[in-house]
């Protein structure tokens, strides 16, 4: 181990995988190289999950809880692979977990070390984070078929078990479904990755490393919740207000909209996102800031006067209530959201990041037929469609900065205060961004403008 106990970069064994990777070898070499006994890691300690008590949530730090140190290398189950991590994308969950918000993760993974010995292994004093990564399989176990070494990779984040028939149909609504890197342990935000095989998906091979791991988790929720019929089922031709338009959910979903013939009503919460839609194509875009609703009056207390100037605001720009709405804020705006949407129209929602205690006026909901529907991340099926509409070059990376590993905390950090636009990437065995780019004629065909778009806006 190194002098610094291998804080910033990787341990020797690590890097010969690294350099395996860089110089195109095969897979049968890859599988040849040693496993090393640890490998770096961004974590929280179970420890430090009482750190924040009474401090206020916006001001929980995750720099201060974040650690990034060398931990064993876990066990190999049957149906699982090693994946070298070359970057990985910082999420909201790895918010909550820095934060030990709404709760310190530590019991979801007692929950899961008491279902098998296999679960066992992620029953740890620490908890390894991180719910997207993009690099290349190492090691596969024996009961895998569909991947071996070599394979370049990106990682989506549900987590299940195929022998428990709940898990089939929709794996989402599996008993025992989880988040990887979020519910279970050994997430992607680290220089190797312990992940399900029927995690892995085929690397869009006209992306870089750390373009390719940002995708995943939020892509495929998008995906989910306006595309497919366990969502809002989306029609052309309908207007679609989205909270948060150039955040790490709303990036995707203006592009799903767009591209399937609906009408993208974004909402922002400054002039240069205003830009950043119109450049993506969104020609309906609500400055929140700038137009200064206060949706509450107090912390208990609603306006909704508030709720009909926004409406007016949304009719102003297409004429018509949003036949869907696109949200994720919860408390702050819920209420609003009930309020706009038209007449038997449909808020679907995951997520909760401004509280999770929601409240609306059931009148506007009952009486006018709409509905509220609730969508989490993605199944298999799901995730992988929305990947290969990445590999088409479909859905563009909404990738805007990029930190070494061991910022983690700073990254979580930005996400915490809503600092960025995008998403935020982070390199774990990658030197440098850029790298991990296979077809550079279709990457030219699709447009290097398209492709980092949000990067440029980042800058």
């Amino acid at each position: 181990m190194e002098p610094d106990g291998g804080r910033r970069v990787a341990s020797v064994a690590v890097q010969a995988f690294l350099e395996a990777i860089q110089s195109g070898a095969s897979g049968e070499e890859i599988a040849a190289i040693p496993l090393p006994d640890t490998y770096r890691a961004a974590l929280v300690r179970k420890e430090d999950a009482g750190m924040f008590e009474g401090i206020a949530s916006g001001d929980k730090d995750p720099r201060k809880s974040i650690r990034v140190e060398q931990v064993p290398v876990p066990e190999l189950a049957p149906d699982e692979a090693y994946v070298a991590v070359m970057a990985a994308a910082i999420n909201f969950n790895t918010v909550w977990t820095s934060i030990f918000e709404p709760l310190p993760t530590f019991g979801f993974l007692s929950r899961l070390g008491r279902e098998s010995r296999w679960g066992a292994r992620h029953d740890l004093p620490y908890h390894v984070v991180g719910s997207d990564a993009s690099g290349v399989v190492i090691r596969v176990g024996s009961a895998v078929r569909n991947w071996k070494p070599g394979d370049r990779v990106t990682i989506h984040c549900n987590h299940v078990d195929d022998q428990d028939p709940t898990a089939h149909d929709d794996s989402m609504l599996a008993a025992n479904q989880r988040i990887w890197g979020f519910e279970t342990n050994f997430g992607g935000l680290a220089d190797l990755a312990l992940v399900k095989a029927n995690q892995l998906m085929p690397k869009p091979a006209h992306l870089s490393w750390e373009e390719a791991a940002c995708n995943a988790l939020t892509n495929s929720t998008s995906y989910r919740m306006l595309v497919s019929p366990n969502g809002a089922d989306m029609k052309q031709g309908d207007i679609v207000l989205i909270w948060g338009a150039s955040g790490g959910l709303g990036g995707y979903a203006v592009q799903y909209v767009l591209n399937g013939g609906g009408i993208p009503v974004g909402v922002v919460s400054s002039a240069d996102k205003v830009k950043l839609l119109q450049e993506m194509g969104c020609e309906h875009v609500i400055d929140r800031k700038a137009n200064g609703y206060k949706f509450w009056s107090d912390e208990h207390t609603q306006d909704e006067s508030e709720w009909r100037r926004f409406g007016k605001d949304i009719r102003a720009l297409v004429g018509e209530d949003p036949n869907i709405v696109f949200e994720h804020p919860g408390r702050q705006t819920m209420g609003a959201s009930v309020f706009v949407c038209a007449r038997g129209g449909m808020v679907i929602t995951c997520a909760a990041t401004s509280g999770y205690m929601i409240e609306y006026d059931n009148r506007h909901l009952w009486m006018k037929l709409k509905s509220i529907k609730s969508s989490h991340f993605a199944n298999y099926a799901e995730a992988w469609d929305a990947n290969r509409l990445i590999a088409m070059g479909k859905i563009q990376p909404i990738l805007s900065a990029v930190y070494p590993l061991e910022e983690t905390g700073e990254a979580a950090w930005q996400i915490h205060k809503n600092l960025h636009e995008g998403k935020l990437g982070v390199l774990c065995l990658a030197p440098q961004e850029g790298l991990g780019i296979d077809d550079p004629d279709f990457r030219a065909k699709v447009g290097e403008d398209k492709i980092t778009l949000f990067q440029r806006h980042g800058a």
